[in-house]
């Protein structure tokens, strides 16, 4: 397994990492023994890097990871927690807390439900406008002090916040989607965690399942999870991005490989700073993604990727509306 680092000094995880989301939430019921046979296989093939969040299943992911990783050897992976986003008893998210109480009171719980004394990387689910992102950023900085977590992250933060939360403590990572159909992040906020030293897990890198080569309009149609409201997946703006996804997948043919391979692969050659995170909920899915990591990409392959992908002809937004707005990643400076 390749290997990345997170930040300037920051500690070496594979160069693919597993989110676990899906496994819990999302996109409708799965299995849970394949869950963790996922996992498991996943851990077998080198790759360390786990990432749930304390409100995926309101605490399921994280009770399925730690079923999960009886046996095994703590030291061996690295585990990375989001926190702040609060559910109801019905699933739905009623807010964001990131108070520094709630940082702690989070902490708590997760460390219980993950059988575990410290995190690897504790993290904002989102940006808690309420807050001054110094005061969550030092929360857990008080919890870095006490040994029961290891490294700050953030998740999908603009720039300026950025700047504001490396001056209370290092940042090791942004998480923050990026693929060939999400590519904002390449005016300011790339450049900006590049200066600093932040390396970015990139989530949504199969964009959710549409460069997956797996997705149709006949799946959208019958769709029972969030990816039903989101823009991309829906009308005609479906029709334009999987026509994109069949001129990537001409290229595809030809390089041997699968549609969701080279997206992967384009993620990778971004830079050794980028850390894609791949959502697999089954062993296939797992190994067609680990297939990934022997796509090589050349300066021309990287070149025909992106115009036949090219980022003024993706159609729609990466989420409605409401959840756009809530993005401090996508508010205008």
């Amino acid at each position: 397994m390749q290997t990345r680092t997170l930040g300037n000094n920051g500690p070496h995880v594979s160069a693919l990492g597993l989110g676990l989301m899906g496994m819990s939430d999302f996109y409708g019921p799965a299995d849970e023994a394949e869950s963790i046979s996922t996992i498991h296989d996943a851990l077998d093939a080198g790759i360390t890097l786990l990432d749930t969040g304390d409100f995926y299943g309101s605490g399921h992911n994280e009770m399925l990871l730690r079923e999960a990783l009886k046996g095994r050897r703590r030291e061996d992976v690295f585990i990375a927690v989001k926190f702040g986003a609060m559910r109801s008893p019905n699933g739905g998210f009623i807010g964001v807390d990131c108070r520094p109480a709630s940082v702690k009171n989070f902490l708590a719980y997760t460390l219980k439900r993950l059988g575990t004394d410290y995190i690897d990387l504790y993290q904002p689910a989102r940006i808690d406008h309420t807050v001054p992102i110094e005061e969550t950023v030092g929360a857990i900085a008080e919890m870095v002090a006490a040994g029961y977590v290891r490294h700050v992250g953030l998740s999908e933060a603009g720039a300026e916040t950025l700047r504001r939360a490396q001056a209370v403590h290092p940042i090791s990572w942004l998480q923050i989607e990026y693929s060939l159909l999400s590519r904002g992040i390449e005016a300011e906020i790339l450049p900006t965690a590049r200066e600093l030293g932040i390396a970015i897990a990139a989530y949504g890198v199969l964009s959710r399942g549409l460069l997956s080569g797996h997705w149709s309009k006949q799946r959208s149609e019958t769709a029972r999870d969030f990816r039903a409201y989101l823009p991309r997946f829906t009308g005609a703006n479906l029709d334009c991005n999987l026509a994109l996804v069949e001129a990537l997948r001409a290229i595809a043919d030809e390089k041997g490989a699968t549609v969701a391979q080279v997206a992967i692969a384009w993620a990778l050659a971004q830079g050794s700073d980028i850390i894609p995170l791949v959502g697999a909920r089954r062993r296939d899915r797992l190994a067609e993604a680990l297939g990934a990591l022997e796509v090589q990409l050349s300066v021309a392959d990287l070149a025909r990727i992106e115009k036949a992908v090219p980022t003024t002809a993706v159609a729609g937004d990466r989420y409605d509306a409401g959840q756009m707005a809530m993005l401090d990643s996508e508010r205008k400076t």
